[in-house]
């Protein structure tokens, strides 16, 4: 099941590589609610890169997934972020045209 957050990114962590060759990077959005959470988020192999054009006040939208594991009687739960997206990023980038075919789409 995937969720998603949004709010302005309070810091990024270094990219960890492990000794198996596995590579994550965390960060932190501070939501924008009434009472603001900071949730801590991570990005694993190929997606550590999404973070490399996102900085510390940016506001994102990021998509995760809810990971859990238990390890040695210990249990632990991972955001693991698989889309992270400045806000108004999209915006930048010229609307897509519409085409006569797409207007006469039933919903």
């Amino acid at each position: 099941m995937s969720h998603e957050i949004e709010g302005k990114v309070k810091v990024i962590m270094e990219a960890q590589t492990f000794t198996s060759g596995f590579q994550k990077r965390e960060f932190v959005v501070t939501t924008e609610e009434k009472y603001p959470q900071d949730v801590k988020l991570e990005c694993i192999q190929d997606k550590v890169a999404m973070l490399d054009t996102i900085g510390a006040g940016d506001i994102v939208n990021a998509k995760f997934n809810v990971r859990g594991n238990e390890y040695q009687g210990r249990y632990f739960v991972n955001l693991q972020a698989w889309d992270v997206k400045a806000k108004g990023a999209a915006s930048m980038q010229p609307a897509a045209q519409s085409t006569p075919e797409d207007d006469n789409i039933p919903f």
